[in-house]
């Protein structure tokens, strides 16, 4: 009767032919019957599988807004129809892909095509550089999942894949011309991711084991009846556990958040130390240029003088020379003078013996021409040497007159060299005080400095407690859970026992005789955990590895304690659970515990 109710459903109707599918297992529903299948097989198989991968794809993505809508909170990675949306979508990316040949083995991975997009649309660069930075991935496919991911959380992979559709020619590169991403079912499933831009994911991307997950799409999540849905009380103690939840990341991002403020304030306290120094800098930097100038300025006042010295030097050489020379022209003239005075003497005793000695005038007719000869050079000499006499007053003239203009000059310069000394004393008096002025506010801005410092250190300490108390949250959530499983699993054993209980009435009578060596044994545990129970109960700050494997602890590798010695273990070290004398239901023990009390158990047993 089930099975024909089951049958007559729309979605098991074939809709080539219109028949009622009557064959087990039922067919995927939008997929065609054997006869079709076969039909379509002969006819064309890949346009089959593509309408098969797009009927599937519209049957996820249609599942997953439909859940998460009635769900009504972010989505986590372990949500079954968020895990097999992503299996339906790699299968659709998989899809015709071209296989490649390598130097070890053939290589077919989507992780190619969807490199692509970071050339294509910039702002996937992100994704694609976190992918490349996560530690644990290893395989190319497994670095395609973590991007498929991450694009569902950033609401971009619609359009991340519309960009990539539309170049045609590079994917042509890695896919055939008859795959999926090549034909207008590609266009059609990148429609509607659109619709996934409603939904919000929170997926753990880092700790998931991304490369060895096998991507096998599960049928039966589609063809489950409204009646399957069951279990209230189950599903409102679900609720309550993720509002704890959803409660314990608001309260992780308010505190993200305010860290995030926090490191932004002290980001632009350093900018404006750094500014500050900067400008100290230039001050400095002022101050060495002023002083270099000074120097330059003094040095040149030196040349100044040293030149100005030199010149009145040559001046006074060059007076020295020209008054020797009129000393030397003097002497010459006197000369001269004495040798006319004579010459003269000498004519007027001539002239008197002239009339004595006319006998003699023949003869000394000659003698008087060439006198006279001489007597006119000697005049064109005289006339030369008045010249040159004029021309040594009139320079001698010239150099008293540049001597004064020397002197002037150098009351001019000595003039400006106390004034330049003034200047300097006062600008050195100003630099002065706007270094210390400058030094007053370097002093002022390391007090600041190490307020904010020691604010910081405090308000990093207070981050720490609150990360440790985030982390015991998470290790309660975590315990929450467990016991949740737990819980469901008793309820099932409590069903058995209801069933058992008439048959275990008949057996008390037995279990009474048994009772006096059972409280034997309790007394003999009783006494082993006293002698146990003088070890100390760890604290999380304490451990940084595991007792046992000595692993270091980390997001993905919490912190456990041994319920009996009370030190801190991994999960794999301490997934043991017994019953203890402290509490009767089956706590977490670690290895060495748990085989040290089997074996008790077991020697206590006659």
């Amino acid at each position: 009767m089930l099975s024909a109710a089951r049958l007559i459903r729309k979605q098991d109707v074939c809709p080539a032919c219109r028949k009622v599918l009557l064959f087990l297992p039922p067919p995927v529903p939008g997929v065609l019957c054997w006869c079709c299948s076969g039909r379509a097989a002969v006819k064309d198989p890949t346009a089959v599988e593509r309408a098969n991968l797009l009927n599937m794809a519209k049957l996820s993505i249609k599942g997953l807004i439909e859940s998460a809508l009635s769900f009504g909170r972010t989505l986590d990675s372990d949500y079954p129809p968020l895990q097999q949306f992503f299996v339906v979508m790699e299968h659709c990316l998989k899809h015709g892909l071209k296989v490649r040949k390598s130097f070890l083995s053939y290589n077919k991975t989507i992780w190619g095509p969807l490199e692509l997009v970071e050339k294509l649309y910039p702002e996937a660069e992100e994704i694609a550089a976190s992918v490349r930075d996560l530690p644990g991935l290893k395989t190319p496919l497994g670095r395609a999942r973590a991007w498929l991911r991450l694009a569902l959380m950033q609401k971009k992979m619609a359009d991340y894949l519309r960009c990539l559709i539309i170049q045609r020619d590079l994917l042509s590169e890695f896919y055939e011309y008859h795959a999926l991403m090549m034909e207008e079912e590609g266009a059609v499933i990148v429609g509607l991711l659109v619709g996934l831009n409603v939904i919000d994911a929170n997926l753990c991307v880092k700790g998931e084991d991304l490369d060895s997950q096998v991507g096998v799409i599960d049928f039966s999540v589609y063809l489950k009846s409204d009646d399957d849905i069951g279990g209230k009380e189950r599903n409102v103690q679900i609720a309550a556990i993720l509002d704890q939840k959803n409660y314990v990341e608001e309260l992780n991002r308010q505190l993200n958040s305010t860290v995030s403020s926090l490191h932004a304030r002290v980001d632009s306290l350093e900018k404006s130390n750094t500014k500050l120094i900067e400008e100290l800098a230039i001050a400095k930097n002022n101050i060495i240029k002023l002083q270099e100038e000074n120097h330059q300025l003094r040095s040149e006042n030196t040349l100044i003088l040293m030149k100005t010295q030199h010149h009145l030097e040559d001046m006074e050489n060059e007076l020295v020379v020209q008054v020797s020379m009129k000393h030397e022209i003097e002497l010459a003239m006197k000369l001269l003078e004495k040798d006319i005075h004579e010459k003269q003497d000498t004519l007027i005793g001539l002239r008197q013996q002239l009339d004595e000695v006319k006998a003699i005038n023949v003869e000394m007719y000659q003698k008087l021409q060439v006198s006279e000869d001489a007597m006119k050079e000697k005049n064109e000499i005289i006339s030369r040497l008045e010249d040159k006499t004029n021309q040594i007053n009139a320079t001698m003239k010239q150099l008293e007159q540049r001597l004064q203009q020397a002197e002037k000059a150098q009351m001019e310069a000595e003039a400006e060299d106390e004034k330049l000394k003034q200047e300097y004393v006062n600008k050195s008096e100003s630099l002065q005080n706007e270094f210390s002025q400058k030094e007053k506010q370097l002093l002022q801005l390391e007090t600041d400095l190490k307020i904010e410092k020691e604010w910081r250190q405090t308000l990093e300490d207070d981050l720490q407690k609150e990360k440790e108390t985030v982390s015991h949250l998470r290790t309660e959530t975590q315990e929450i859970v467990t016991l949740k499983k737990e819980f469901l699993k008793l309820q099932e054993k409590n069903k058995q026992l209801k069933s058992t209980c008439e048959d275990q009435e008949a057996a008390l009578q037995e279990l009474a005789s048994k009772l006096s060596e059972s409280k034997l044994k309790i007394e003999d545990i009783k006494e082993a955990n006293k002698a146990l129970q003088g070890q100390v109960w760890l604290k999380d700050k304490e451990a940084t590895h595991c007792k046992l494997c000595e692993k270091e602890f980390s997001l993905s590798k919490r912190k456990h304690h041994c319920r009996n010695c009370g030190e801190i273990f991994c999960n794999a070290c301490s997934d043991n659970e017994l019953p203890l004398p402290s509490s009767p239901k089956p706590v977490r023990v670690c290895d060495s515990c748990h085989a040290l009390l089997i074996q008790r158990c077991s020697s206590n047993v006659p």
